[in-house]
């Protein structure tokens, strides 16, 4: 495949042009025209880069990827050489979507983690200027708070905080954005939602959460962001073909 057919793929399916981010979605770095083997990962990082160059990939394909515009301009030193100096040494190209990856209805890791509890009728939730960058939907089996805390740290495979009136409440409906949306909880509160599931919580939100009569999840960012990826990677398999192969990391944040 050439590297123009990915990124039009890339872009018919995941159409990043519709969103308003704080980071280049789309191709980053720039590599080889041909490709055979993709890598995918959640984050463009030093070792997620070298395991992709080792492994032989014409691609890397991350959630995170190298440029935000809360860092600004930065300058190829230190650190940040260090991960970028792989993929040009490489000819790696990176391809990197962020909340067009939060958001999409089939691949994107809010709805993946939905079904994955069991969370049915999904429709978008959230909003970031303009565009839903989660889901919302019933849970196909009613469980109280304490259960689905149980669930989620079960399909996620990592612990959970969960900040809640009453943790033998049951719950019926929930919104879900993934990563590092701790303050959208009132989104779900303004949808008349019972529960929030993110990544990350913070200590005012763990308090303002549960006094406004919301139960809200904290699985950790990276835990509850490994389901895009691997969503995108087995679609890039079926319908493309290619060899896909998934780096992962020990984050526990």
């Amino acid at each position: 495949m050439h590297r123009t057919e990915l990124d039009h793929f890339f872009n018919d399916l995941l159409t990043p042009a519709n969103f308003q981010d704080y980071c280049p979605n789309g191709l980053q770095v720039e590599g080889t025209d041909k490709l055979q083997k993709i890598a995918f990962a959640v984050s463009a990082t030093r070792d997620s880069i070298t395991q992709a160059a080792e492994l032989g990939a014409d691609a890397l394909v991350v959630h995170h990827g190298l440029f935000w515009h809360f860092h600004g301009a930065r300058t190829l030193t230190g650190a940040f050489a260090k991960r970028i100096t792989p993929l040009v040494q490489h000819n790696i190209n990176l391809f990197a979507y962020h909340l067009p990856l939060d958001a999409h209805p089939e691949v994107g890791n809010a709805a993946v983690l939905g079904q994955l509890i069991g969370c049915q009728q999904q429709s978008p939730f959230g909003n970031y200027k303009g565009n839903a960058t989660g889901i919302e939907g019933l849970l196909e089996q009613r469980l109280t708070a304490k259960e689905l805390a149980s669930k989620l740290q079960s399909v996620l495979n990592h612990d959970v905080i969960i900040a809640s009136p009453d943790e033998n409440q049951i719950i019926e409906s929930v919104g879900i954005i993934t990563g590092g949306a701790n303050s959208d909880w009132v989104l779900a509160q303004k949808a008349g939602l019972d529960a929030y599931i993110t990544g990350e919580i913070s200590e005012h939100d763990w308090h303002e959460s549960q006094e406004s009569g919301i139960h809200m999840f904290a699985g950790g960012h990276y835990a509850t962001e490994i389901f895009g990826v691997l969503a995108l990677m087995q679609k890039i398999q079926v319908h493309c073909g290619l060899e896909c192969i998934f780096i992962d990391s020990d984050n526990p944040a």
